[in-house]
């Protein structure tokens, strides 16, 4: 299998993140226009609603109303992201460039709606977890990908270790 280029990673990275933005701000309009705020539509009764909640905080409804705080902090996750993990680091591995475009992607998607619209806008309702979006989805794939990448990289350094002994 032919071993893909570090630049070739990055690129796909950021089109992962513009895929999910793209995806993001599409999906939030049509819910937007379609919807009033509270209006909730059964795809599958009791178990998927589309519903739209406009959320001033981050998940869970925490840290309502600091909007300014949270742009701040969304902001110097992409630019970390952006910067530091997409650009320059020199790994080679798709699964992590996934996991940053995801995690870039979703975090630029809500940043919009909180300069644009001081709120987020959230419509995926499974009644049984708090109402969320395309881009918290891309985040939390994102960091479970990381997770996962992580757990199998320290697995294969301990075996290197066990077996240098």
């Amino acid at each position: 299998m032919p071993t893909l280029s570090r630049k070739t990673l990055a690129f796909f990275a950021w089109l992962v993140g513009l895929f999910v933005v793209w995806i993001d701000q599409l999906s939030k309009a049509y819910v937007s226009g379609a919807f009033a705020v509270g209006e909730t539509l059964p795809v599958i009764k009791g178990v998927l609603h589309l519903s739209l909640v406009h959320n001033t905080g981050v998940a869970f409804g925490l840290f309502r109303d600091h909007n300014t705080l949270l742009s701040i902090l969304s902001l110097a996750v992409i630019i970390y992201i952006a910067r530091d993990s997409l650009s320059r680091k020199k790994d080679r591995n798709l699964c992590r460039r996934v996991a940053l475009g995801l995690i870039l992607g979703g975090a630029s998607g809500n940043l919009i709606d909180r300069i644009r619209l001081g709120y987020i806008v959230d419509f995926l309702d499974f009644r049984v977890w708090p109402v969320f979006n395309i881009a918290d989805s891309a985040i939390t794939i994102g960091i479970i990908l990381l997770a996962i990448e992580i757990l199998f990289q320290s697995g294969r350094v301990t075996r290197n270790v066990s077996h240098t002994s």
